[in-house]
């Protein structure tokens, strides 16, 4: 096996609950899982990139009773509109899995199997707080009172009394096993804020985990005891080893090829299931817990908190249509630093398309590209001996993979794009200070060498932009006459990659209209 082929990333999206549409955050997130596939694809390594819908529990079961439909029926359809959510937004994901299939009810089985024959799961009868909306259990401690004098989680979702059989998962046994696996592994969970976080919520102490349900049997079964339904989390966090092929571990298939999963990217929200509750499963289990479980932040509306109540929910099929599809991936990753919350407002949008897109970077391509037609015949010029300014850009661009890849590894997508752009504006201002409009009269061989060194510069920027405007760049890369196998990371190297002179180029067009009001 090559030393290529045996680099292999598998990353994760939620599984997404069909109870809505999909809207804003459900694109967000599986955008930068598709950077990140994306990226470690271009650089040579075998990915796997699963996201798909999460079909169980109380709330899908009210959601298809309220829309008058049994539940496969309404999970059926609604699972389509996340497939539907992929395509448009141009996902690159390998799989696509729903926890109503087969696959994922033998691997719940299976885990459950290996966690009570292990004796971390009991019988016992629960009675507390459970919130519906989240899926989640509450402590007394953590709810307040609502307007009518009801109980509410901190999500803000109502929570009601329960009190049912239920089996337990002994999590308060692996509170300390949890710390110094934390420990052993600092970037377990990232960005630093969400680890203290985690961390605080588990020296605080952990109680058993109620791990079935009896009220309601829109699940999976909990293996001997029909009367119980596997709690939804415990069916949900699974799905990630369903889709490696669980409980086939050996040598060969899937599971072993691609777990530990390199990263399970999440909401805030449910930063607790999937690092606390999940690596504790799974090492009761005896498996190996993944690399790393990144939470981001939320989007409000221009400023406002997104509700359907207020009726500012954004769907990102309209973003899409009003904006082009690589305008808004671009925007959402470069506006606040990935983590954090952030705000879609119409006027950082278009500052973001004008000025950076079409202005900073389209332009360059544009006007570099329009001189090659109208003053090397439309095709690559011949360089001449490179001088002090010609090198420095050239080694700017040359330089951004391995910053990329520090960036990209620790999910610092905005940061990433900004050293995209400290290239783009370093060739913009070269092109100003080299003139080649006026060399092309007083030095026609100088002329061809800076517009060689422009071209190999923008090479550059198209291939690494593939991960973040996939359309745009393979447009970009097109006018470079650039074959599909010299589009990864590999052919960024100055020599064989590089622009070889003479090669003819198609009539150069831009890829990143203004965006005009009025049209709008």
């Amino acid at each position: 096996m090559s030393e290529t082929s045996a680099k292999t990333y598998y990353v994760t999206t939620p599984i997404y609950y069909v109870n809505d549409a999909p809207h804003i955050g459900h694109a967000y997130t599986t955008l930068a899982c598709d950077v990140v596939a994306r990226f470690k694809r271009l650089d040579g390594y075998d990915v796997k990139f699963l996201t798909g819908t999460d079909e169980h529990g109380q709330k899908v079961e009210k959601s298809a009773q309220a829309a008058g439909v049994a539940p496969q029926a309404f999970t059926d359809r609604v699972s389509q509109n996340f497939r539907d959510l992929a395509v448009h937004m141009g996902f690159s994901n390998d799989d696509f899995i729903r926890t109503t299939e087969d696959r994922h009810k033998l691997a719940c089985k299976e885990i459950w199997q290996r966690l009570f024959a292990a004796g971390e799961i009991y019988l016992g009868s629960y009675a507390g707080w459970y919130a519906v909306r989240d899926e989640a259990f509450y402590t007394e401690a953590e709810l307040t009172d609502g307007p009518q004098g009801n109980k509410i989680a901190p999500s803000g979702a109502e929570v009601e009394w329960v009190e049912e059989p239920s089996y337990f998962f002994k999590l308060s046994a692996w509170q300390d096993k949890l710390l110094a696996f934390y420990d052993a592994n600092p970037d377990f969970i990232l960005p630093k804020t969400r680890r203290n976080e985690v961390i605080s919520f588990v020296k605080g102490g952990l109680q058993d985990l109620s791990v079935s349900r009896t009220t309601f049997n829109w699940g999976v079964p909990v293996p001997d005891d029909d009367d119980h339904i596997m709690y939804v989390w415990l069916d949900a966090l699974t799905n990630y080893i369903t889709a490696v092929g669980f409980p086939e571990t050996e040598e060969g298939g899937e599971y072993a090829k691609y777990w530990p999963a390199d990263l399970h990217m999440v909401g805030k929200d449910i930063l607790r299931f999937h690092a606390v509750y999940w690596p504790a499963f799974l090492m009761a289990a005896g498996l190996e817990p993944p690399k790393r479980v990144f939470a981001h932040g939320w989007w409000t509306n221009e400023g406002q908190k997104i509700s359907k109540s207020l009726g500012n929910v954004i769907d990102p099929f309209d973003l899409v249509e009003r904006y082009g599809l690589d305008q808004v991936r671009y925007f959402m990753l470069r506006e606040v630093p990935f983590g954090n919350d952030g705000d879609f407002a119409h006027r950082a949008m278009v500052q973001r398309m004008n000025g950076e897109l079409a202005n900073d970077y389209g332009n360059l391509a544009q006007r570099v590209l329009s001189m090659v037609a109208k003053n090397c015949g439309g095709k690559v010029p011949t360089p001449g001996d490179f001088t002090p300014d010609d090198q420095a850009l050239l080694g700017a661009a040359r330089n951004l993979l391995p910053k990329l890849r520090e960036l990209i590894d620790v999910q610092a997508f905005n940061e990433a794009l900004e050293a995209i752009w400290v290239v783009i504006r370093a060739a913009n201002g070269y092109v100003d200070a080299q003139a080649p409009w006026k060399l092309r009269k007083e030095d026609p061989d100088r002329m061809a060498t800076v517009l060689y060194v422009l071209a190999e510069c923008i090479r550059h920027l198209a291939l690494m932009t593939q991960p973040f405007m996939p359309e745009t760049s393979a447009k970009m890369l097109d006018q470079l006459s650039i074959g599909e196998e010299a589009c990864g990371f590999e052919a960024l190297d100055a020599g064989e990659g590089a622009l070889i002179p003479g090669t003819a180029l198609p009539k150069p067009e831009g890829v990143f209209p203004r965006f005009n009001e009025d049209e709008a």
